[in-house]
């Protein structure tokens, strides 16, 4: 067989497919016995051959953590296709990616450079490493209220500073499509020696079109992490980690990676990583084309549509270029915060963003979607526009951002994982400001955290997450739910 021959092939399913059919008493978990023991109404709603399918690590299956059959040959047939040296497939998200690549590079005391964009699952990281964060702010769009990529100059600064630094890890792209120019930063981090990891989560798709943004690994990326799931045909939490080169140790990011994923592993999701890299390599331009010209179709329209803006690249240090299948539109010209808008799409109109902010809606188009789709998402935009769209409309002012000051180097007041562990005490969160925060807090999507164990808390900090709440978005990660009071460390 050739290498493009074996292509063609999807191990995992096929070995899954012969398991479930193979017929045999099973004494072994899940408790549902190949569906037998499973709810009524569970096989109602998804039938029964689901669950003849969620089987365990059998003898004739493989072993994700020791892979020597199945799971191994479409692993390597997976970093054939992404452009990798070795891939590793991941069942919990690209969450368990990011901690076990901080893990694999940085120790206690090490530090890492980062953005303070990052998503929480890199605080996770630094937090179980022991790592100090280098931050640095990313570029800030005030005539968007957003938050881009870090510049290679920022990059460059941060390294001046802190040549010691153990690594570099940049989000690509960004919730919203932005894409630094991640090709320059590779070649400065590279100039220390050290790994630039990528938290590509959004872009497990740049690999497959030649009219996307380059993918991380093609760019010079040592690592990267991909959540399959999101925009490719995986089942939600299934994910890739890739590598290329040789700064990263393969043996320690496998030991890495058993301290933070199951030792249960969903076969299911095993099996939909395999067909997913099947599909793309086989049909996957064909399928982004048709996705690029629907994401085309429904950007010119809804820009005719008054009150309405969408975002497109800049070409700025902080926006470099823009994934044309992320779709992100303005709409506090007709009077509306993105969260309003969002509740009325959702309530009334049968459209659901994959992201509201506060100015904005963001739209994951990717090739699930159809024409159909497009007609809806335009339709229900023009209906917000002449429902709300009127002459005197006054647009909302920008959610401050703290912290959004571009290319600022921000370090901790402690690790944290010391502010952690630390003693704490629980204070009104008015009260709380200048004390070191004890707890991340985020608004979610798209979890970025605001409060970071480690880092004073600013009353400007504190100023935005109440407008956050006043304004309809949520928070998460906080021990108090309703946000009246946060952990700090007792000092």
């Amino acid at each position: 067989m050739t290498k493009d021959e074996g292509q063609r092939t999807i191990p995992i399913l096929d070995a899954l497919q012969a398991c479930a059919g193979r017929p045999h008493a099973p004494f072994y978990a899940p408790g549902h016995k190949r569906g037998k023991g499973i709810s009524d109404r569970l096989v109602n709603l998804w039938g029964k051959s689901v669950f003849e399918s969620d089987l365990p690590e059998l003898p004739d299956f493989d072993n994700l953590f020791a892979p020597s059959g199945v799971i191994q040959e479409a692993q390597e047939l997976a970093a054939a296709a992404f452009g990798a040296d070795k891939t590793w497939f991941l069942v919990n998200g690209s969450t368990c990616g990011v901690i076990a690549a901080i893990l694999a590079t940085c120790g206690t005391g090490d530090k890492l450079i980062l953005p303070r964009n990052s998503h929480q699952s890199a605080i996770a990281g630094l937090v179980l490493s022991g790592a100090s964060p280098i931050f640095i702010t990313p570029e800030y769009d005030p005539s968007g209220d957003l938050a881009h990529s870090i510049t290679p100059n920022a990059v460059t600064q941060a390294l001046k500073q802190h040549p010691d630094a153990k690594a570099v890890m940049l989000l690509y792209p960004t919730y919203h499509g932005v894409c630094g120019d991640i090709h320059a930063i590779a070649q400065r981090v590279h100039h220390y020696n050290i790994p630039l990891l990528v938290d590509e989560a959004h872009g497990a798709h740049l690999t497959f079109h030649p009219d996307l943004p380059p993918s991380a690994i093609s760019a010079g990326a040592d690592l990267t992490i991909q959540s399959t799931h999101k925009v490719l045909a995986a089942m939600t939490q299934a994910s890739m980690l890739h590598i290329k080169g040789d700064r990263i140790d393969p043996e320690r990011l496998s030991q890495a990676l058993q301290l933070v994923q199951s030792t249960s592993p969903s076969a299911l999701l095993l099996a939909s990583l395999d067909a997913a890299r099947q599909q793309m390599v086989l049909y996957g331009e064909k399928l982004l084309s048709r996705t690029l010209g629907l994401a085309e179709v429904a950007r010119e329209q809804i820009q005719q549509i008054p009150g309405l803006s969408v975002l497109d690249a800049t070409n700025t240090p902080g926006c470099f270029t823009l994934d044309p299948t992320r779709l992100t539109v303005k709409v506090t010209a007709l009077g509306l915060s993105g969260f309003e808008a969002d509740e009325i799409f959702c309530e009334q109109l049968g459209v659901t963003a994959e992201l509201p902010t506060f100015q904005h809606l963001t739209f994951i188009m990717s090739l699930g979607n159809t024409t159909d789709d497009i007609q809806q998402l335009v339709q229900a935009f023009a209906h917000l526009s002449q429902r709300y769209c009127r002459p005197d409309s006054r647009p909302r002012q920008n959610l401050y951002q703290p912290g959004m000051v571009s290319g600022l180097i921000v370090e901790p007041s402690m690790s944290p994982r010391d502010a952690f562990f630390a003693p704490k005490e629980r204070l009104p969160l008015e009260q709380s400001v200048g004390k070191i925060s004890a707890e991340w807090v985020c608004p979610y999507p798209p979890g970025i955290p605001v409060l970071i164990p480690g880092f004073a808390i600013a009353s400007a900090t504190v100023d935005y997450l109440r407008q956050v709440q006043h304004f309809g978005g949520y928070i998460t990660g906080c021990s108090d739910p309703s946000l009246n009071s946060v952990n700090v460390v007792i000092q």
